[in-house]
C-alpha cells in the first residue's frame, strides 16, 4: 500500500511513520508533505496514492483548502488534536477520523477499514466495467472514481469537461469534479456532438450547462456556465459561427 502524509509537525511524522510500520511493514510512506501549497504541488504532478494521512491544521491553513484547488480521489484519513472538523472530515473522502496522539489499535483499526472497503468494492468493480455504450457508439455513462468508489454518471448528469495540468476531470451538474483518464479529444468521440460542444482547447460542454452568451471584442464569444468557474471561457473568432449554429440546432 503506497500512503501520503500530509503533517507539518516531525514529531507526529515520525510516530505516524512507525505506528503504521507496526501496523503492516509492506506500508510504503512513498512522500511526507507538509504545507496546503507543497501538497497542490505534488498533487498536480503525481499519480493519487492508495490512501492519504492528512493533518487538519497546517501551517499555511486548514487542509480542507486543498479540495478546493484540486480533486482527490482516493480515501484520507485524517489526524487532528481536534475533534471539531470531524463532520467537515467526513465531506472529503474520509473513511476515518483519527484524534492525536494516535493509539496503535485505532491505527489498525482504520488501515483494516481501509482494506475491507477495498474488498467490498472490488467485487463491484467487474460489473461496473461492463457497462456499454449505446448502439450508436455514443456512451450513457461514465465510470468515475471517488475515493474507493466507483460511481456511474449519466452523460445528461454531466455540465463539462475540462482539462488542467495534463489532467481532464469530469464537473457534474451539482458541481462535483472527478478525475478520468482520457483526453478531451478521445471523450469528443464518445459523447453526442448534438449536446456537448468543444468551446475551446480546455472546455468541453453540455449545452444545458451554457447560461449566459456575451459578445466579445474582435467577433468572439464569450459563455458563462453553471457550475461556474473562475475563468473566463472565451469561443474564438474561427469558432464562433459554427457555435452560434451549433445553439440554434
Amino acid at each position: 500500500m503506497k500512503v501520503v502524509i500530509i503533517e507539518d509537525e516531525k514529531p507526529a511524522v515520525d510516530k505516524l511513520r512507525n505506528a503504521l510500520g507496526k501496523c503492516d511493514s509492506s506500508i510504503q510512506v512513498i512522500v511526507v508533505l507538509k504545507s496546503i501549497s507543497e501538497t497542490l504541488a505534488w498533487i498536480r504532478e503525481n499519480e493519487m496514492p492508495d490512501l492519504f494521512f492528512m493533518d487538519i491544521e497546517l501551517a499555511d491553513g486548514l487542509s480542507f483548502k486543498i479540495f478546493d484547488e484540486v480533486n482527490i480521489t482516493c480515501p484520507i484519513i485524517f489526524t487532528t488534536a481536534y475533534d471539531d472538523y470531524w463532520q467537515e472530515a467526513f465531506e472529503h473522502n474520509s473513511i476515518d477520523y483519527l484524534l492525536k496522539p494516535i493509539r496503535q489499535e485505532k491505527l489498525e483499526t482504520a488501515i483494516a477499514k481501509y482494506e475491507s472497503l477495498k474488498r467490498h468494492f472490488a467485487q463491484n468493480l467487474q460489473q461496473l466495467l461492463s457497462q456499454k455504450s449505446s448502439a450508436n457508439g455514443i456512451k450513457k455513462r461514465f465510470l468515475v472514481k471517488r475515493g474507493v468508489d466507483y460511481v456511474s454518471i449519466k452523460t445528461e448528469e454531466i455540465a463539462y469537461f475540462y482539462a488542467t495540468h495534463k489532467v481532464v476531470c469530469l464537473v457534474d451538474v451539482k458541481g462535483n469534479k472527478f478525475i478520468l483518464d482520457q483526453s478531451l479529444s478521445d471523450l469528443e468521440r464518445q459523447i453526442d456532438s448534438a449536446v456537448f460542444y468543444r468551446v475551446n482547447r480546455k472546455y468541453l460542454i453540455h449545452i444545458n450547462s451554457i447560461k449566459k452568451m456575451k459578445a466579445y471584442p474582435k467577433s468572439k464569444i464569450q459563455i458563462v456556465i453553471e457550475p461556474p468557474v473562475a475563468e473566463e471561457i472565451i469561443i474564438s473568432q474561427e469558432s464562433a459561427a459554427s457555435f452560434k449554429e451549433w445553439m440554434a440546432q
